[in-house]
């Protein structure tokens, strides 16, 4: 793994954070990569897991955070990106504003 910072990731990579911190729980359905890079046209569908009585409905508070260190689980979301460079991230779990599992659709090389 390597030290990446938020401020070093393009707009597109930054905005998908941001959308993770402001989910806190729950997922995103739909997701387009373009060329690596999250698409946000068409709009992806988010589901917001809400608990009564929690404390962990609202967003992350590093959502206020204009730059820091990115944790293991975003650099493994942007070294799938770069992978599959073009495609549909049909859902991605997020668990504490963090992606936690990623179901990808793509085209079967048969």
């Amino acid at each position: 793994m390597h030290d990446l910072f938020k401020a070093q990731l393009t707009s597109q990579r930054q905005r998908l954070i941001e959308l993770f911190q402001r989910i806190n729980y729950g997922s995103i359905e739909g997701l387009r990569i373009t060329a690596g890079q999250p698409c946000f046209d068409p709009k992806p569908t988010v589901l917001r897991d809400i608990k009564f009585g929690a404390a962990e409905n609202g967003p992350r508070p590093e959502l206020a955070k204009g730059n820091f260190r990115l944790k293991a689980s975003l650099l493994q979301l942007f070294d799938l990106l770069d992978e599959i460079r073009d495609g549909v991230l049909q859902t991605i779990e997020v668990k504490a504003g963090l992606p936690f599992r990623i179901v990808v659709r793509e085209q079967a090389n048969v």
